[in-house]
């Protein structure tokens, strides 16, 4: 079975730097049917700035509402400029997110930041 295609968002990013972002689901209930979970596999992140003002993001991969040092992702305090964006590519198969694994973050400045992703989701 093949991967199928993924967009995600977009979402505006908030002031609480420990918002969960994205966490792929887990496959439960049933009877002889499918076991295991999802998986996501991120390409690209684009993180667009719908002010006159530059503002920040910052983005961890972890447990759920955790931002703990080592665990960045694509940049912390990074500054999108005024009416711009910041385009975050992972090479190779991608960044890999497991269920028990959260893409979390936000902004410096509530809702001038929007994210979208696109990638791949799979089943393990």
């Amino acid at each position: 079975m093949q991967n199928k295609p993924l967009n995600f968002g977009p979402v505006a990013l908030t002031t609480t730097l420990t918002t969960n972002i994205l966490n792929p689901p887990t496959l439960t209930g049933g009877v002889g049917g499918v076991t295991g979970n999802c998986y996501f596999l991120l390409k690209h992140i684009r993180i667009a700035n719908k002010t006159g003002s530059a503002a920040t993001y910052s983005l961890w991969l972890g447990a759920t509402g955790a931002n703990a040092a080592g665990t960045e992702v694509g940049g912390t305090g990074k500054s999108v400029p005024a009416n711009d964006a910041v385009d975050i590519y992972f090479g190779g198969q991608g960044l890999a997110i497991d269920t028990a694994q959260f893409l979390v973050g936000g902004s410096g400045t509530a809702t001038a930041l929007t994210l979208t992703a696109e990638g791949e989701v799979g089943v393990r």
